[in-house]
């Protein structure tokens, strides 16, 4: 982050704005409109901003060249006159005063940066490209001005007259949370939108008195699916949850890319299991989630993938149902869909897979239990996740009971991410890859002839960008297997 992101207060500071011309104009109504006591320095003026400092009592006009010392006593600088020499000399004389400069289309003299602004006071969006895409930040702004109602001011305006209240009845913190949200999104808000003030009031006074007439927390949980990595994958559902949330729950291959969207003010916490480790087993995890939703916290319990396929979700909602607990199943994109279509390769294809069949090699003692001949048939695609340890145990016993040992195979690792490796060859050879290749959890291991189709020409080891072409048949059956 090159720029301190900020909103400054300038209602009765001295500003210094140097210049006169078209630019300069625009800089003056901003700064005016904040409250500024502005000076302008210019040896010639506009007749409009000769008129709009005219019209403003706390406003001076200095008709000269700029002298360092004008900057002196001022806690801003804007400089607007499209002279470079005279934007340097700002910019250096606002250094030696320590005081903060914007030269405008000149990052190169900036020491601030003014961003491209939405308006809806008191509500104010700020876009900024970091001086690099103006531009852009402006194609930004449009955007977001399409989206936002034109009366959001008023809505704001409404509920900085109840704050007070808010907080004198609602003691807990949580609670007010609530309160706020019920606010925001339900009839109190439509209401203020549409204009109906009066309306708008009365509701906000039956949700407060309800709220202060009962203010035990009840709790709630949300089983989430995070995706495989990439946080362009998370569902909408799940980044309204992660908005939401008291605290989140995380495993630990949930990205910080996604954690970032959380809300800043939650609780995170880290409850994933490492591989060789007895920390965080899911007893524990199972005790510590019930916990929280029993203290009334709304709780996120955030599983890469999706948490009822191979994520222990299951065992998670049978506890919080065991103990009279609410919550909610929200599904996500599965890592064996998800790292193979960033792979290119489709998990089914008319002429080489018409099943698909999950499996985790995560179990232990449990190899001997699968029905390896029937994993073992063509025409169909093995997608094993959590494998790597177990790959010597996978290829042998697949060779052993009839998979041909030349038959395609991929391993995905860390599938979607910025860091996505893509390894292929054969079934014959992958203990030899995972070696050769030194391949580290986590990683999709795919098995079929659909392995090798997709990026196909691409060198072993070779990171392919991301690739969305792949399908999967909704028609071919899907089965779930565990090693």
């Amino acid at each position: 982050m090159t720029y301190f992101p900020a909103f400054l207060k300038l209602d009765g500071k001295a500003c210094l704005l140097v210049g006169g011309g078209d630019v300069a104009l625009r800089k003056a109504r901003l700064l005016l409109a904040s409250g500024a006591q502005l000076t302008v320095v210019s040896p010639q003026t506009l007749p409009a901003l000769d008129e709009l400092l005219a019209g403003n009592a706390h406003t001076q006009r200095i008709r000269r060249r700029f002298r360092d010392s004008d900057v002196a006593g001022n806690w801003l600088v804007v400089s607007a006159t499209g002279d470079s020499q005279v934007e340097q000399a700002v910019a250096k004389a606002a250094e030696r005063y320590r005081v903060f400069c914007n030269a405008v289309d000149d990052t190169d003299n900036c020491s601030y940066i003014t961003p491209a602004i939405i308006d809806r006071s008191p509500i104010l969006v700020a876009v900024s490209s970091g001086g690099s895409a103006p531009v852009l930040a402006r194609k930004i702004r449009a955007q977001i001005e399409a989206l936002l109602p034109a009366r959001l001011g008023d809505l704001a305006t409404l509920a900085g007259r109840w704050r007070e209240r808010v907080a004198a009845t609602l003691g807990d913190i949580r609670a007010r949370l609530r309160f706020w949200e019920r606010f925001f999104d339900g009839e109190i808000a439509s209401e203020a939108l549409s204009g109906n003030k009066h309306e708008a009031d009365s509701l906000a006074a039956e949700l407060l008195d309800h709220a202060g007439q009962s203010q035990s927390l009840s709790g709630e949980a949300w089983l989430v699916g995070a995706g495989p990595g990439d946080p362009g994958l998370l569902t909408l559902r799940a980044l309204q949850i992660l908005q939401s949330a008291d605290v989140i729950l995380h495993d630990r291959l949930v990205s910080n890319e996604v954690l970032a969207l959380a809300r800043r003010d939650a609780k995170t916490l880290s409850v994933g299991k490492t591989p060789g480790c007895k920390a965080n087993g899911q007893e524990e995890i199972n005790a510590l989630l019930v916990k929280l939703v029993a203290d009334g916290n709304r709780v996120c319990r955030l599983k890469g993938g999706d948490p009822f396929i191979f994520g222990r979700g299951g065992e998670e909602a049978e506890a919080l149902q065991k103990h009279g607990l609410r919550y909610q199943v929200v599904p996500g994109i599965t890592s064996a869909a998800g790292c193979a279509a960033y792979a290119g390769i489709p998990l089914t294809h008319r002429d080489a897979a018409q099943s698909l069949v999950l499996l985790t090699a995560h179990g232990k003692n449990s190899v001997d239990n699968l029905d390896w001949p029937s994993l073992a048939r063509d025409r169909q695609t093995l997608a094993v996740y959590m494998g790597v340890s177990r790959f010597p145990q996978l290829m042998r016993q697949l060779i052993k009971h009839g998979r041909a040992a030349s038959t395609p195979i991929a391993i995905i690792e860390r599938g979607t991410t910025a860091r996505q490796r893509v390894v292929r060859g054969t079934l014959g050879q992958l203990t030899l890859l995972a070696s050769a290749h030194r391949i580290q959890a986590p990683a999709m291991l795919i098995i079929g002839e659909v392995a090798k189709l997709g990026h196909q020409g691409l060198a072993q080891g070779e990171s392919p960008e991301p690739a969305n072409q792949a399908a999967i048949n909704s028609d071919s059956a899907i089965h779930i297997a565990t090693l």
